[in-house]
């Protein structure tokens, strides 16, 4: 387990999911894709509970268990309108939606909806694309007032500046694989944007075709002396 001491435990499960414990004990799921995911180890692709789940975007890398863990636990669900309206028809209640540039409070913990630079397609039971809103990321602040940044999958936009100004995030966690997203060259722009203490690199490594590794990225930013890669491996926690 690696230290951060901010009273927010995170957990790695691979790709672009992550379980988060606030410094009140409240659980947070974002991106819930475990079942089907090859980076999620076995021993966590079952939850005690899930009382926050928080939704990017719909790809089936990102909601792929959003229906199943959202029946089980009962989470309050939080996502773009258009998809937290899908999950609602698929039998999932609770859900809280929002839009770009909005903050709401979910039991203490404050969700601010940024942008995010990607598609936002649902492919739904018959196989079709329907659309799931657009593409999002979030920053959270928990109870402690400590802010994390998971930008969801994105291309670097040079608004991330704003969000740097405006939100303040400490932590950020953000694709590097290419391909779908950005690969390390991009990341460190993105890095240089958000100006932050720690990175844990995302998305990356779950398929042969995600090349960018945390080292790719290392090696790019080694001029940011005050900033720290964190590479967690899948089930590790950062805590």
């Amino acid at each position: 387990m690696k230290k951060l001491n901010r009273g927010v435990e995170i957990t790695y499960l691979g790709h672009s999911t992550f379980k988060i414990k606030s410094p009140v004990g409240k659980t947070i799921v974002i991106d819930p894709w475990v079942q089907g995911n090859p980076a999620c180890p076995e021993n966590h692709k079952k939850f005690d509970k899930i009382d926050i789940m928080a939704i990017t975007h719909a790809h089936f890398d990102h909601i792929g268990d959003a229906v199943a863990l959202g029946k089980e636990h009962n989470p309050k669900v939080v996502g773009i309108y258009e998809t937290c309206v899908w999950v609602n028809s698929k039998g999932v209640e609770g859900i809280m939606p929002m839009n770009k540039g909005g903050t709401q409070a979910v039991d203490g913990i404050k969700f601010a909806m940024v942008h995010a630079d990607h598609s936002c397609g649902i492919q739904d039971d018959d196989g079709k694309i329907i659309y799931g809103g657009e593409a999002v990321g979030y920053v959270i602040e928990f109870e402690n007032g400590f802010r994390a940044y998971h930008s969801g999958d994105t291309a670097v936009f040079s608004d991330m500046k704003l969000i740097a100004e405006i939100y303040k995030p400490e932590l950020v966690m953000i694709p590097i694989g290419d391909l779908f997203t950005m690969s390390p060259q991009e990341a460190s722009y993105a890095c240089r944007f958000l100006n932050p203490k720690y990175v844990i690199p995302m998305h990356y490594a779950t398929f042969p075709l995600l090349t960018g590794t945390p080292e790719q990225l290392r090696e790019l930013t080694k001029d940011m002396k005050d900033m720290e890669i964190i590479a967690l491996k899948p089930g590790e926690t950062l805590s």
